[in-house]
Protein backbone atom coordinates (compact mmCIF):
# COMPACT_ATOMS: atom_id res chain seq x y z
CA UNK A 1 0.00 0.00 0.00
CA UNK A 2 1.55 3.69 -0.89
CA UNK A 3 2.30 5.41 2.03
CA UNK A 4 0.36 8.46 2.92
CA UNK A 5 1.85 12.07 1.97
CA UNK A 6 2.83 14.19 4.81
CA UNK A 7 1.30 17.47 4.53
CA UNK A 8 0.18 20.30 7.34
CA UNK A 9 -3.63 20.27 6.88
CA UNK A 10 -6.44 18.43 5.12
CA UNK A 11 -7.32 19.88 1.58
CA UNK A 12 -11.05 21.23 0.24
CA UNK A 13 -11.29 21.17 -3.36
CA UNK A 14 -14.15 22.00 -5.12
CA UNK A 15 -15.40 21.33 -8.72
CA UNK A 16 -17.46 23.62 -10.56
CA UNK A 17 -19.04 24.23 -14.51
CA UNK A 18 -22.17 24.27 -16.42
CA UNK A 19 -24.35 21.07 -16.87
CA UNK A 20 -23.44 18.22 -18.36
CA UNK A 21 -19.64 18.44 -18.04
CA UNK A 22 -18.81 15.56 -15.96
CA UNK A 23 -18.69 16.82 -12.99
CA UNK A 24 -19.51 14.29 -10.51
CA UNK A 25 -17.77 11.42 -12.68
CA UNK A 26 -14.54 13.22 -11.57
CA UNK A 27 -15.39 13.82 -8.36
CA UNK A 28 -15.53 10.38 -7.51
CA UNK A 29 -12.18 9.73 -9.64
CA UNK A 30 -10.65 11.72 -7.79
CA UNK A 31 -11.93 10.61 -4.56
CA UNK A 32 -10.63 7.39 -5.99
CA UNK A 33 -7.09 8.25 -6.19
CA UNK A 34 -6.27 10.02 -3.05
CA UNK A 35 -7.74 6.94 -1.01
CA UNK A 36 -5.01 4.90 -3.47
CA UNK A 37 -2.52 6.93 -2.03
CA UNK A 38 -3.98 6.04 1.67
CA UNK A 39 -5.21 9.80 2.14
CA UNK A 40 -8.33 10.14 4.32
CA UNK A 41 -11.01 11.62 1.63
CA UNK A 42 -14.76 12.55 1.42
CA UNK A 43 -16.84 13.44 -1.05
CA UNK A 44 -20.07 15.34 -1.00
CA UNK A 45 -22.09 18.33 -3.06
CA UNK A 46 -24.28 21.28 -3.42
CA UNK A 47 -26.58 22.15 -2.81
CA UNK A 48 -26.92 19.28 -0.31
CA UNK A 49 -24.40 17.69 1.65
CA UNK A 50 -26.25 17.44 5.06
CA UNK A 51 -29.86 16.61 5.91
CA UNK A 52 -31.34 20.45 5.93
CA UNK A 53 -29.57 21.35 2.83
CA UNK A 54 -30.42 18.74 1.08
CA UNK A 55 -34.05 19.68 1.61
CA UNK A 56 -32.86 23.11 0.35
CA UNK A 57 -31.70 21.21 -3.02
CA UNK A 58 -35.04 19.11 -3.24
CA UNK A 59 -36.79 22.37 -2.75
CA UNK A 60 -34.83 24.16 -5.07
CA UNK A 61 -34.52 21.82 -8.12
CA UNK A 62 -37.64 20.68 -8.74
CA UNK A 63 -38.56 24.56 -9.54
CA UNK A 64 -40.39 25.60 -6.45
CA UNK A 65 -38.77 28.44 -5.93
CA UNK A 66 -38.47 29.92 -9.60
CA UNK A 67 -40.79 32.13 -9.49
CA UNK A 68 -39.42 33.54 -6.02
CA UNK A 69 -36.11 35.13 -8.56
CA UNK A 70 -32.97 34.95 -8.42
CA UNK A 71 -32.14 36.76 -5.17
CA UNK A 72 -34.29 34.62 -3.39
CA UNK A 73 -32.26 31.48 -4.94
CA UNK A 74 -29.41 33.01 -3.64
CA UNK A 75 -30.26 33.37 -0.12
CA UNK A 76 -31.52 29.68 -0.60
CA UNK A 77 -28.44 28.33 -1.67
CA UNK A 78 -26.28 30.76 0.91
CA UNK A 79 -28.49 28.92 4.05
CA UNK A 80 -27.83 25.44 2.58
CA UNK A 81 -24.31 26.11 2.18
CA UNK A 82 -24.06 27.89 5.78
CA UNK A 83 -25.23 24.40 7.59
CA UNK A 84 -23.00 22.23 5.26
CA UNK A 85 -19.71 24.23 6.14
CA UNK A 86 -20.28 24.09 9.81
CA UNK A 87 -22.30 20.62 10.36
CA UNK A 88 -20.02 18.82 7.65
CA UNK A 89 -16.86 21.00 5.60
CA UNK A 90 -15.35 22.22 8.72
CA UNK A 91 -15.46 19.00 11.20
CA UNK A 92 -14.20 16.63 8.38
CA UNK A 93 -11.17 19.29 7.73
CA UNK A 94 -10.27 19.80 10.96
CA UNK A 95 -10.22 15.99 12.03
CA UNK A 96 -7.39 15.92 9.12
CA UNK A 97 -10.09 14.38 5.84
CA UNK A 98 -9.42 16.08 2.64
CA UNK A 99 -12.87 17.12 1.01
CA UNK A 100 -13.84 16.84 -2.62
CA UNK A 101 -17.41 18.92 -3.42
CA UNK A 102 -19.30 19.24 -6.45
CA UNK A 103 -20.20 22.77 -6.47
CA UNK A 104 -19.23 24.82 -4.15
CA UNK A 105 -19.93 29.27 -4.05
CA UNK A 106 -18.68 30.20 -7.42
CA UNK A 107 -21.71 28.39 -8.80
CA UNK A 108 -23.97 30.85 -6.81
CA UNK A 109 -21.80 33.51 -8.08
CA UNK A 110 -22.06 31.90 -11.72
CA UNK A 111 -25.83 30.70 -11.92
CA UNK A 112 -27.46 33.83 -9.57
CA UNK A 113 -24.61 36.34 -9.83
CA UNK A 114 -23.08 36.60 -13.07
CA UNK A 115 -26.01 35.08 -15.28
CA UNK A 116 -28.63 35.73 -12.84
CA UNK A 117 -28.27 39.16 -12.16
CA UNK A 118 -28.33 39.53 -8.66
CA UNK A 119 -26.47 42.45 -6.93
CA UNK A 120 -22.66 41.59 -6.47
CA UNK A 121 -22.86 42.72 -2.85
CA UNK A 122 -25.49 40.84 -2.11
CA UNK A 123 -23.88 37.74 -3.18
CA UNK A 124 -20.16 38.90 -1.01
CA UNK A 125 -22.40 39.24 1.25
CA UNK A 126 -24.03 35.72 1.41
CA UNK A 127 -20.40 33.90 0.61
CA UNK A 128 -18.80 35.93 3.95
CA UNK A 129 -21.53 34.77 6.07
CA UNK A 130 -21.69 31.07 4.44
CA UNK A 131 -18.39 30.50 4.02
CA UNK A 132 -17.22 31.12 7.08
CA UNK A 133 -13.23 31.76 5.93
CA UNK A 134 -13.58 28.13 4.04
CA UNK A 135 -12.11 29.08 0.62
CA UNK A 136 -11.36 26.38 -1.28
CA UNK A 137 -8.06 25.48 -1.73
CA UNK A 138 -8.08 24.86 -5.24
CA UNK A 139 -11.39 25.13 -7.27
CA UNK A 140 -11.29 22.69 -10.68
CA UNK A 141 -13.46 24.08 -13.39
CA UNK A 142 -14.20 22.05 -16.18
CA UNK A 143 -15.13 23.72 -19.45
CA UNK A 144 -17.27 22.92 -22.32
CA UNK A 145 -19.70 23.80 -24.75
CA UNK A 146 -23.28 23.88 -23.31
CA UNK A 147 -24.33 22.37 -27.01
CA UNK A 148 -21.69 19.57 -26.67
CA UNK A 149 -22.44 18.85 -23.10
CA UNK A 150 -26.54 18.48 -23.50
CA UNK A 151 -25.46 16.20 -26.71
CA UNK A 152 -23.46 14.13 -23.92
CA UNK A 153 -26.13 14.20 -21.60
CA UNK A 154 -28.78 13.47 -24.14
CA UNK A 155 -26.47 10.31 -25.31
CA UNK A 156 -26.10 8.94 -22.02
CA UNK A 157 -29.62 9.21 -21.28
CA UNK A 158 -30.47 7.21 -24.65
CA UNK A 159 -27.77 4.54 -23.25
CA UNK A 160 -29.12 3.85 -19.76
CA UNK A 161 -32.82 4.14 -21.06
CA UNK A 162 -33.65 7.12 -19.02
CA UNK A 163 -36.07 9.78 -20.13
CA UNK A 164 -34.60 13.66 -19.84
CA UNK A 165 -36.65 16.13 -17.79
CA UNK A 166 -34.05 18.79 -16.61
CA UNK A 167 -34.09 19.89 -13.50
CA UNK A 168 -34.82 24.18 -12.68
CA UNK A 169 -31.77 24.72 -14.33
CA UNK A 170 -31.11 22.55 -16.98
CA UNK A 171 -34.60 23.70 -18.80
CA UNK A 172 -32.89 26.93 -19.34
CA UNK A 173 -32.23 27.39 -22.86
CA UNK A 174 -28.84 26.98 -25.09
CA UNK A 175 -28.20 31.21 -24.79
CA UNK A 176 -28.26 31.03 -21.06
CA UNK A 177 -26.16 28.27 -20.30
CA UNK A 178 -23.99 30.02 -22.83
CA UNK A 179 -23.74 32.88 -20.54
CA UNK A 180 -22.86 30.56 -17.47
CA UNK A 181 -20.11 29.51 -19.33
CA UNK A 182 -18.54 32.44 -19.66
CA UNK A 183 -19.65 33.44 -15.81
CA UNK A 184 -17.66 30.47 -14.75
CA UNK A 185 -14.68 31.53 -16.90
CA UNK A 186 -14.87 34.75 -15.42
CA UNK A 187 -14.51 33.82 -12.06
CA UNK A 188 -11.22 31.49 -13.35
CA UNK A 189 -10.01 35.40 -14.74
CA UNK A 190 -10.50 36.87 -11.20
CA UNK A 191 -9.14 34.04 -9.02
CA UNK A 192 -5.94 32.62 -11.16
CA UNK A 193 -4.08 31.26 -7.65
CA UNK A 194 -7.20 29.20 -7.00
CA UNK A 195 -8.95 28.06 -10.62
CA UNK A 196 -7.61 25.97 -13.01
CA UNK A 197 -10.04 25.77 -16.11
CA UNK A 198 -9.84 22.20 -17.62
CA UNK A 199 -11.58 21.27 -20.96
CA UNK A 200 -13.82 18.53 -20.83
CA UNK A 201 -14.76 17.90 -24.01
CA UNK A 202 -12.21 14.77 -23.61
CA UNK A 203 -12.55 11.05 -22.70
CA UNK A 204 -13.39 10.71 -18.84
CA UNK A 205 -9.71 8.64 -18.86
CA UNK A 206 -8.17 11.53 -19.98
CA UNK A 207 -9.81 14.08 -18.18
CA UNK A 208 -8.97 11.90 -14.80
CA UNK A 209 -5.10 12.66 -16.00
CA UNK A 210 -5.52 15.81 -16.52
CA UNK A 211 -7.37 16.55 -13.56
CA UNK A 212 -4.95 14.16 -11.14
CA UNK A 213 -2.18 16.45 -12.98
CA UNK A 214 -3.94 19.47 -11.89
CA UNK A 215 -3.99 18.64 -8.69
CA UNK A 216 -0.65 17.19 -8.09
CA UNK A 217 0.83 20.29 -9.57
CA UNK A 218 -0.85 22.21 -6.61
CA UNK A 219 -0.42 19.60 -4.28
CA UNK A 220 3.16 18.52 -4.47
CA UNK A 221 3.08 16.68 -1.66
CA UNK A 222 0.93 14.15 -3.63
CA UNK A 223 3.78 13.08 -5.95
CA UNK A 224 6.23 12.45 -2.80
CA UNK A 225 3.42 9.72 -1.69
CA UNK A 226 3.37 8.16 -4.79
CA UNK A 227 6.82 7.71 -4.39
CA UNK A 228 6.63 5.76 -1.62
Amino acid sequence: MLEAPKTNRARFITFEGGEGVGKSTQVKRLLANLHRLSIEAMRTREPGGTPRAEAIRSFILQGRSESWGAGAEAVLFAAARLDHVTQLIEPNLQAGTWVICDRFHDSTRAYQGLTGGVDDKLIRGLETLALDGHTPDLTIILDMDPEAAFKRVALRAIEDGLVQTGDRFEKEDLNWHKRLREGFLEIARNNPDRCVVITAEQSADALETTIWDAVCQRFPELLRGSQA
